[in-house]
This record gives C-alpha cells, structure tokens and sequence, in this order.
C-alpha cells in the first residue's frame, strides 16, 4: 500500500515464506566499461555508478527492493549485495516461525518456566513488542500466534473456514503477553503459559532497519530499503536534492493506485491494511487482521494505517497495533503517543483520507492542504 515514485510501485504483502532470489541493476554505462576493461585484459576496478542503482529479488514471501543513490563500483555493489542479504538471512533464522530451527521456534518449544537465552535481536523485538502491547492496550499481541493459525492465515495452513467456538476460546485465554517475561539486562526470556509467539507483524521492520543500518556502516549516505512495503530512507533519492518519494496505494475498481505522494528524508514508514488479504464464507468477509482483545478479524471500516517512524520496526508495530483498534480508537492513541499516521477509512465506494497533527507537523500544512487530508483534532479526536 506505498508506491515509490519514480522508481516503483509497492504494495505491502504479509506472507512469510522465505525464498530468496537475487536482481541487480546497473547502469548501462558501468556494464559496457566492464566488458571492455575484461576484453582488455586490464584489471582496473570500473568506474563508480553515475545514477542510483538497485538490488532486488524476494524475501520473507514478498520482496526487497534497495536502491542506492552513491557512486558505487560493481565491485562494491556486489559486497554490499551480500552484506544485505546475510542480514536478512539472519533476521529469518532468528525470528521466522515458518523455519523450525530458528530462535523464536526454539523459544516457542522450550520447557514452560525456564529462561531462556536470547540474541539481542530477539530480545530487542520483543521489548518493542511488549511496549507496544502496553501503550495500545493489548491491541498488539505477538502472542497471537496460535489464533492467527486457527483462522488459517499461519503456517497451520487449516482450511480457510470459521473455527469451532470452543477452540476459539480456548485459544483466546491462552492469549497475552503477561505470559512472557524478559530478563533485559541479562538476554533471557521465558514462557509461563503456553503461547505461541509470532512476530511477523514487527520483524519485517526490523529486518528493514537491520539493512538500513548495515548500509550506513558501508558509509552510503544516500539510499531506500523497502522490504515488501516496508520503508527506510536515508539522503536524497539523486544524492543531492531530490527528496525519495512514496505514496499510499489504495484500490480503485480492484486496482491499486497510488495517492497522498510526499517527500522523505531519513525516516521508516510501515503500512497495515486489510483489503487484500481475507476469506469469505457464507457471503461475509472475514479480515486476516485479528483482534488480540477478542480473538477474531477485525469489523472496523479502517482499510489502511500508514505510520512514520524513526524506527521501521516500531512503526510496523504501531501499524498493525492501529489497524487493529480501528479509526476512531487507533487515531486516539496516535494522538496519545504523537503518531505521524495517515489513515484511509472505507466510505461506500470510496474512501475518506484522515491524519494526526504529528502528520501535519512532519509534512507541513501545504502538503497536508494540497493533498486534500483531513486532519483529526488532537485535543477532542473530532475532524477539521
């Protein structure tokens, strides 16, 4: 549900599968002084790239996409090509719940009441995990993993049909993060019941500041990582002046379309919505978002919920924690927490476009104007 422009266009996918496959695009220029230097037989390093380029290919059951706006010689692009995919690799093995050797499975089956050593990758998703869970009331749950499984969008893969009542509320009472204890200072964690801990609504963030921050140890000051729709831009899309652009993409007679385009500079942003991923039976719809709090798809009118972070993991966090609470409540809290979040509440055939006051105070109120948003009262949740 973001498009990058002119680059590309987005759209957030929530499947986690791993499968990588690996892209590159460079300039024509650098790829014909490669050949000739090597029909030379010179061994001088080709010069740097004179435009962005890009590496991509598919990740976590979606894809990556990183463009880098520095001058960069094959040779180093080829190096930082690796370095990206050994820490999206190493996110996967640690928090994947399709891999039964990742960490978090292990956690998952490890005996109820005894710690647990952990990576300081894991324990700093879950701390952020637990925040969130804290400051939405519940409404963000990685606890959630044996309902999301139950109504089959887990790796359970059950038929796509309602669950039985009874399993459905036993599941419910096994719900909570109070079930999981960190021990931060010393990297332990432990289960007191037995839940289930999926972490795919934070942990694709992660991975994407997990990248970002790889790239600024390499010294790239000018770059954008997006990880199947989620966002982390640093410098300027030319190296120089342009700001990198995105867009939220909404659904037009069922096909996406991007709209509200604004300008970024090193900043996250991570988008939840529901219009795509669902099942129906019986004539009713039946969202993949599930609500923590009740144990079942959310009913609320809020398609999409776009939050702007310095952080992209706690930003996808607070994304799916918003999408969850739904446009009223969610836009309260955003409020609460000084959320930038631009929101798209259905509205018959279309669809009513509101953000906070953080919104505005980080893109300005021309953008906000020109855009056409409306903008949610902070003080008495009320539209202006």
């Amino acid at each position: 549900m973001l498009a990058l422009f002119p680059e590309c266009r987005l759209e957030r996918r929530h499947a986690r599968r791993w499968s990588v496959s690996r892209r590159l695009r460079v300039p024509l220029l650098g790829l014909a002084l490669f050949s000739a230097l090597t029909l030379t037989g010179c061994t001088e390093e080709p010069a740097p790239s004179t435009g962005p380029v890009t590496l991509e290919g598919d990740i976590f059951g979606t894809f990556y996409q990183i463009t880098i706006a520095d001058p960069v010689t094959p040779g180093e692009l080829e190096e930082i090509e690796q370095g990206v995919l050994d820490e999206m690799h190493s996110v996967d093995a640690s928090m994947s719940t399709w891999r039964e050797d990742s960490e978090l499975s292990a956690f998952n089956q490890a005996p109820l009441g005894e710690w647990q050593p952990l990576s300081d990758e894991l324990m700093e998703v879950l701390a952020i995990s637990q925040s969130v869970n804290e400051l939405s009331q519940g409404a963000f749950d990685v606890t959630i993993g044996s309902l999301v499984n139950l109504w089959s969008f887990g790796p359970e893969a059950r038929p796509q049909e309602i669950p039985d009542e009874a399993v459905l509320e036993q599941r419910l009472a096994e719900v909570g993060m109070d079930a999981v204890e960190l021990d931060t200072d010393k990297l332990q964690a432990r289960r007191t019941r037995d839940v289930y801990v999926d972490l795919s609504g934070v942990a694709k963030g992660f991975a994407t500041d997990e990248v970002a921050a790889y790239l600024d140890r390499q010294g790239i000051d000018n770059y954008l990582v997006n990880l199947g729709g989620e966002v982390k831009v640093k410098g300027r899309r030319d190296g120089e002046s342009g700001l990198w652009r995105i867009g939220v993409e909404v659904p037009r007679n069922d096909t996406p379309a991007a709209e509200h385009i604004v300008g970024l500079d090193d900043i996250s942003v991570a988008t939840s919505g529901d219009y795509r991923h669902y099942f129906e039976q019986d004539g009713k719809r039946y969202s993949h978002t599930i609500d923590p709090r009740t144990g079942r798809p959310i009913t609320h009118r809020l398609a999409s919920v776009t939050v702007v972070h310095p952080s992209n993991a706690w930003a996808d966090a607070w994304a799916t924690a918003l999408s969850v609470m739904g446009e009223d409540e969610g836009m309260q809290v955003a409020n609460t927490e000084h959320l930038p979040v631009l929101m798209l509440v259905s509205q018959g055939q279309g669809w009513d476009s509101r953000v906070s006051p953080a919104f505005v105070e980080r893109f300005g109120e021309d953008v906000v104007d020109a855009l056409g948003l409306t903008v949610v009262s902070e003080a008495s949740g009320s539209l202006e």
